[in-house]
């Protein structure tokens, strides 16, 4: 065959191709679209690559449009030992004030993780039964993250505790939410002493306060700092220098950790 008989057909390589959608620019690399969850929650709508305006955005992205989403409710069967672990935190609640339907909001399987949306005052009840009942032997807390969600009202504030059965090799999650206007949770240092320092850090940069914790302070920023910097609708710029004219304390003034 030569290159001027009309059976002569061009062909791409397969490296051909994810050369050319490396070189595409964003709009040739955006990741493939996953399948729409059930019961899929839209919170907010972001304008924008940031979700800021005004800026004075030159890169093309300001005019991007998107919905921010939550995970829905998961219906069983969950798969794996989803199911299993479930039924066995459901025996072990039964016949308590936090038996399983009401205190678990809902169950979310999202992207092979198991998440027990838990309401918060139930969280230390559920945290002492997955630690403590046989089946289940959730005896690692691996910390706490906390998450803000401005416009998620009546529950703008989330704290989540991935935590981890050693003795079955499995994980989990439990995610708490209170509003911002009352932004209490239950601490868990009673029943895994590893998050006091974790419980802190996410007071200092979110502002939830963990009821019950030892000693809630600042963990970073200065006690007297405003505001908590990892909230949404913290300013990304012009906050005065507040170190100005700190003082130091004496050693015996110094605030003392339990």
């Amino acid at each position: 065959m030569t290159f001027d008989t009309p059976d002569n057909i061009e062909t791409r390589s397969p490296q051909a191709d994810t050369d050319a959608a490396a070189t595409a620019g964003p709009e040739g690399t955006l990741p493939p679209e996953e399948p729409e969850q059930a019961g899929e929650e839209v919170i907010a709508v972001r304008r924008g690559m940031f979700g800021t305006s005004g800026s004075g955005d030159t890169s093309g992205y300001g005019r991007l449009v998107r919905p921010v989403t939550l995970p829905g409710s998961t219906p069983a069967p969950y798969g794996g030992y989803f199911d299993d672990l479930v039924d066995a935190l459901r025996a072990a609640l039964a016949g308590t004030d936090a038996a399983f339907e009401v205190a678990i909001e809902q169950v979310v399987v999202f992207r092979g993780e198991l998440t027990l949306h838990v309401r918060r005052e139930h969280l230390v009840s559920v945290a002492m039964a997955l630690r403590n009942d046989p089946a289940l032997r959730f005896e690692l807390c691996l910390g706490v993250s906390g998450v803000h969600y401005p416009d998620d009202a009546g529950r703008e504030l989330h704290a989540v505790y991935p935590l981890m059965s050693i003795t079955h090799n499995r994980r989990l999650r439990l995610e708490a939410s209170a509003p911002d206007a009352d932004p209490h949770i239950p601490s868990l240092f009673e029943v895994y002493p590893t998050v006091d320092w974790h419980e802190r850090e996410t007071y200092d940069f979110f502002g939830i306060l963990f009821d019950g914790h030892p000693s809630l302070t600042r963990i970073t920023m200065p006690d007297d700092w405003r505001g908590h910097p990892q909230r949404k609708d913290y300013p990304l710029g012009g906050i005065p220098v507040e170190y100005k004219g700190a003082r130091i304390p004496p050693p015996d003034e110094r605030r003392a950790y339990s």
